[in-house]
């Protein structure tokens, strides 16, 4: 995967096209990632299964969003873009493909 938890996003398509947040989780067997407060749904909970959750009525929750449909966000340069690979010794770092930096 070349995202983390904790790096900052760009949605690139969807109905959050435009809109940033930060990494919350990642599921790599799905290829997704759930960021804060984007891709928020709603869903009505009965009382019955009220039990089973512990809130009633409408609940919003977030959903994950597949890795093609976000971008990465530099820390240094804040431009969206492509990450890349360097081996230096003996380790591998992430690196922003436009100012070739490490992540």
């Amino acid at each position: 995967m070349k995202f983390k938890k904790n790096d900052t996003v760009i949605i690139t398509a969807g109905k959050d096209k435009g809109k940033q947040g930060s990494v919350l989780d990642i599921f790599p067997q799905d290829e997704k990632v759930l960021v804060s407060n984007l891709n928020q749904y709603k869903r009505h909970i009965k009382k019955e299964k009220s039990a089973i959750t512990g809130r009633t009525g409408i609940v919003t929750f977030s959903r994950p969003i597949p890795v093609s449909n976000i971008a990465l966000i530099c820390p240094k340069c804040k431009k969206r873009t492509r990450v890349g690979f360097s081996i230096t010794k003996n380790e591998k770092v992430r690196i922003c493909k436009k100012c070739n930096l490490p992540i």
